[in-house]
């Protein structure tokens, strides 16, 4: 189950489509859906957590734990809603596109998916594209 909590003024307008879109992710790399809880907050919030548990002294947009037993995904997902605005800027991307990006990460960390070297980055962000084109709107 996916579900979004909120340590901050934020809060998605579409939960349910950005749920089902996500679980449809996690499918869509033959992996099955467990606990997973996303978790909004601000660059303090991240960077709190950066510090105590990661040990670095930088802001980030994403700090995942993950707690997935065999195939099925499971952690705990914190998302810097300052960072993901300022990134959209840097990036001149939509907030919305650039959210969808940072929510698709932490799960494609989860199925296996890292992003230290140059060429894992790269292929992290073909996934990132490739799993924001899943994400359809019904009208």
């Amino acid at each position: 189950m996916i579900s979004f909590n909120y340590e901050t003024e934020f809060e998605l307008p579409n939960e349910d489509q950005l749920s089902n879109w996500l679980s449809q992710v996690i499918l869509s790399e033959n992996k099955k859906e467990g606990d997973i809880n996303y978790i909004f907050c601000d660059d303090e919030y991240l960077l709190n957590l950066n510090e105590q548990y990661l040990d670095h002294d930088t802001l980030t947009d994403i700090i995942s734990f993950d707690y997935t037993v065999g195939n099925e995904l499971h952690g705990d997902i914190f998302i810097s809603i300052e960072r993901v605005r300022e990134n959209a800027q840097d990036f001149n991307v939509t907030f919305d596109e650039e959210l969808k990006r940072v929510l698709a990460h932490g799960i494609l960390h989860y199925c296996g998916f890292k992003d230290k070297s140059e060429e894992d980055e790269q292929l992290m962000r073909q996934k990132e594209d490739e799993k924001i084109k899943m994400f359809h709107v019904e009208h």
